[in-house]
């Protein structure tokens, strides 16, 4: 099956945005000349950003380019970035990644947490921020302070609409594209004794890198129910989570709805929808040094990072 996606390469002059056409990553500048047609120079210097801060105007140009450009590379008129897959980053680098807690009934069976009834409750949703992003490939740091690192595959909706109390009905008609996170959490940080709140959740889950995000954007219109879609991940080759997003408590659509009425929710913006059963906690196992973590969900493609033991600089 074709599909369309953006990511951002690292080139001699900096970051610079790509259209990917079937797992071929595209230049942008060299897809608009390719096909003919222009691009703002603030599509091009922006990045990947600039296109979902211009989504409806962004979106439609997608539309309109993406025959062009395949035809463009049939005839040789359009060349891959050569060796991009080794040089992809994350696709943009957002302020506020917003992520769903306990949004899968066996995972939080699993870590031994009760939920209340979906009619008695709303979605638990924390912050992660800019520090914590990690492109594909990039190294997980284990820091010293933990010694239960582990995983969660989570299926990131990018927001690409400004919106403020949304319905329901309406949630996903803001919703720019999808991309996969890697919510990684050091579980013996989460925890605190020596203040009367019991969860930590900024010491546990705020760490550089403790986010990988990528390897790119797809489109909303590529993936028509974000509610039926399978989610994978592997360490070191075997698999460790399985599970399709139908088995959420809230919706992707229920928790951009619920968002919405705290924050004014702005382009760029990340919705990390909650992780199935399987995680390292719920197996009494974690992560170490040299470890690869595979995260691959369905219509979108596979984000890889390997683990490292953090060094201290003295």
């Amino acid at each position: 099956m074709s599909w369309i996606a953006l990511a951002t390469y690292r080139s001699t002059a900096g970051p610079r945005p790509s259209i990917v056409l079937d797992n071929n990553v595209c230049d942008l500048d060299s897809v608009a000349q390719a096909c003919g047609v222009s691009i703002g120079r603030d599509w091009s210097t922006g990045g990947v950003g600039a296109l979902i801060n211009d989504w409806p105007r962004a979106s439609a140009w997608l539309r309109e380019i993406e025959g062009k450009a395949r035809a463009a590379m049939a005839g040789g008129g359009l060349k891959p970035v050569p060796d991009a897959m080794d040089l992809l980053q994350a696709p943009i680098r957002p302020e506020r990644i917003f992520c769903a807690a306990s949004n899968f009934v066996e995972h939080a069976n699993e870590m031994g947490t009760v939920l209340a009834a979906k009619a008695e409750s709303k979605p638990y949703m924390f912050l992660k921020l800019r520090n914590t992003v990690l492109g594909p490939g990039g190294t997980i740091q284990m820091p010293p302070e933990t010694a239960q690192l582990d995983w969660e595959i989570e299926l990131a909706a990018i927001i690409g609409a400004r919106c403020r109390r949304i319905s329901v009905e309406r949630a996903l008609d803001v919703v720019a594209g999808y991309s996969i996170v890697n919510d990684i959490s050091a579980r013996d940080l989460n925890m605190r004794s020596d203040y009367p709140f019991k969860f930590d959740w900024f010491q546990g889950k705020c760490h550089d890198t403790f986010a990988p995000f990528g390897p790119w954007i797809v489109p909303a219109w590529q993936i028509p129910d974000p509610q039926a879609v399978q989610l994978r991940l592997d360490v070191n080759g075997e698999p460790m989570q399985q599970d399709s997003t139908a088995n959420m408590i809230w919706s992707v659509r229920e928790q951009i709805a619920y968002l919405s009425t705290i924050v004014t929710l702005e382009p760029g913006d990340v919705v990390a929808t909650g992780t199935p059963t399987g995680v390292g906690m719920g197996r009494g196992i974690y992560l170490k040094d040299g470890d690869t973590i595979t995260a691959t969900i369905a219509g979108i493609g596979t984000l890889a990072n390997d683990v490292r033991a953090e060094s201290i600089r003295q």
